[in-house]
């Protein structure tokens, strides 16, 4: 491990620190004060400050390609690998307004959890997987109807870039009920933002944005095998490990 990856690690470390403080204390406020519509881009500051600091301190470079298949006047479910903690930060800003399907458990996090409520998220009890994904649905179709897009990781938790895991139904069927297409995404960035660890390494991360795939006239097996087949294949193309 190079000098640079443990001071840009620091650095990184109490940036991240200090930034969820002030925005967890500054949350209840926001959402107490400001309409639902502005809450998202006040979050997204904080977002941006950590994307930033990741970028310069830890020398990462970001390649994002597909960014023309993003249209924020139409809502999408939007799924995307599971690698990191950066996906989830990007993806916020990139797809503003979204609303991320997580464990509830995430919400009672000081601060941090205190953040995330800003944005309406769907905090769902993974024990309960029935229920769990009944309130995806019901959930998801009213942040849909409300102009938000819902973001769903299908792997239903981090996994390292060398793992594979099965895809759940999830994102098909929300968008098969709510009649919305699916918007996919993939990323390398477990590489340079490993999950669980405290050390950030630099190198490049490359996300690419699929075509929305449509929903209408499918079944959610078709829009789930079709979503599937394009994560894979080009998710086999991303760069393994760092450049």
């Amino acid at each position: 491990m190079s000098l640079r990856s443990r001071v840009g690690s620091i650095i990184f470390f109490v940036y991240y620190m200090l930034s969820t403080a002030l925005f967890g204390i500054l949350a209840p406020i926001a959402t107490l004060l400001l309409p639902k519509d502005y809450r998202q881009p006040v979050l997204n500051q904080h977002n941006k400050g950590l994307l930033f600091v990741f970028r310069i301190f830890c020398g990462v470079k970001v390649e994002i390609i597909g960014r023309e298949h993003i249209d924020k006047n139409r809502p999408v479910v939007l799924v995307a690998n599971h690698q990191s903690e950066w996906e989830t930060y990007v993806l916020q800003v990139l797809m503003a307004p979204v609303s991320t399907v997580l464990k509830k458990e995430l919400l009672s996090v000081p601060f941090f959890g205190w953040g995330l409520k800003m944005v309406q998220p769907i905090a769902i009890d993974r024990s309960k997987r029935t229920n769990a994904l009944k309130q995806i649905i019901s959930q998801g179709k009213e942040r849909l109807e409300d102009g938000r897009s819902v973001l769903i990781f299908p792997e239903g938790t981090r996994i390292k870039p060398t793992e594979e895991k099965e895809f759940n139904k999830g994102a098909a069927m929300l968008a098969t009920s709510a009649k919305v297409p699916i918007l996919p995404v993939v990323h390398n960035a477990g590489y340079a933002w490993p999950s669980k660890s405290f050390f950030k390494f630099p190198g490049s991360i490359r996300l690419v944005i699929g075509p929305v795939i449509e929903s209408e006239g499918k079944k959610t097996s078709e829009l789930h095998d079709e979503m599937s087949a394009w994560m894979r294949a080009e998710m086999a193309k991303l760069p393994k490990g760092i450049d």
